[in-house]
């Protein structure tokens, strides 16, 4: 338990930080925009963005009521792999929206239900989703950029490195439409699960991640029972792993990323975003590690470090032609 709990040291105390839970009311079409008066962002919750085994996908849309730039932020909703609709919280999200971003805030198919490469699919299909109805949400579809923290960290850079063009021919005009994203700026994200601190060091819900197992009990579909099992096959297992490793994605079609992480951090070590980075650098994609000295797995007013997060989008997503 202490293990998860430092885990969600960036998700408890900053997104959840007097969080209001409020009941959620799932629609088809974009919900009623809910706004204070006051307020410089109007606000649509629980708009489905796909579903899966009669399960909804949401996510909130915040739209600033004036000066928006047309580009779009997602924000990854995700701690431990973990993900809520009570943890969007708009202290992460108030610089973008104060810079004129429409933000996205993106919720997955969550663990202990949902596995890793189940919420990988999710964000995927949340930015076809985005992009297929940029008009709706009047923003230009070619100035996207993804954000997040730990988890959610690793589910943008996950995005930055395997995102896809969609399938001209497919049924869903949903599945038409890219996953691509043009920007990644994200806090402390596990990079690499087969060399995890150190090489050779397996952390597939083992290890230092042993007190996540259950977003790593990976699945395969039994064409002859029509059930689920689970993997047990390590090689297999590995296979997987790396599959989920933003690490071994790396392309010339990736997207510039910046990544802030703490060189105390035990958790998520600092090695992993070090890895990524020089990935990106040897594949010539403009890449920057904000090292913060000596704090862990979140630290005091990390809210100061999210315009360093705003301005590699301003430099990628506004200033993109």
């Amino acid at each position: 338990m202490f293990r998860k709990l430092n885990f969600f040291s960036f998700a408890l105390p900053f997104l959840f930080a007097g969080a209001s839970f409020p009941s959620i009311t799932p629609a088809q079409q974009p919900a009623e925009t809910k706004a204070n008066a006051e307020s410089s962002y109007s606000r649509q919750e629980d708009i489905i963005y796909g579903r899966k085994y009669g399960t909804a996908l949401t996510l909130d849309v915040f739209t600033p009521k004036k000066d928006t730039k047309g580009a779009a932020v997602v924000f990854a909703v995700s701690g431990g792999w973990f993900s809520d609709h009570r943890a969007i919280r708009v202290p992460f999200i108030e610089e973008f929206l104060k810079r004129g971003y429409t933000v996205f805030a993106v919720v997955h198919g969550s663990q202990p239900r949902f596995t890793i490469p189940e919420a990988v699919e999710d964000m995927q299909r949340a930015v076809r989703y985005i992009r297929s109805q940029a008009k709706t949400f009047q923003i230009n579809p070619d100035r996207i950029g993804v954000t997040g923290g730990s988890a959610g960290g690793h589910l943008s850079l996950m995005l930055g490195t395997t995102g896809k063009e969609g399938d001209p021919k497919a049924a869903d005009p949903v599945d038409r439409a890219s996953s691509r994203v043009q920007a990644v700026a994200c806090f402390f994200p596990p990079t690499d699960f087969l060399n995890y601190g150190e090489p050779g060091k397996v952390a597939l819900g083992r290890g230092t991640l042993e007190g996540f197992k259950a977003p790593f009990d990976f699945l395969e579909f039994d064409k002859i029972t029509h059930s689920f099992n689970l993997v047990l096959d390590e090689s297999k297992r590995r296979d997987i792993g790396k599959q989920i490793s933003p690490a071994y994605h790396v392309s010339k079609d990736s997207a510039p990323a910046r990544i802030v992480h703490g060189d105390a951090d035990k958790l998520v070590p600092i090695q992993q975003a070090e890895i990524i980075i020089a990935k990106l650098k040897e594949a010539g994609i403009p890449a920057d590690l904000v090292v913060k000295k000596r704090a862990a797995h979140g630290w005091a007013q990390m809210e100061k470090d999210i315009p360093a997060l705003a301005d590699w989008f301003d430099k990628y997503l506004l200033a993109s032609p």
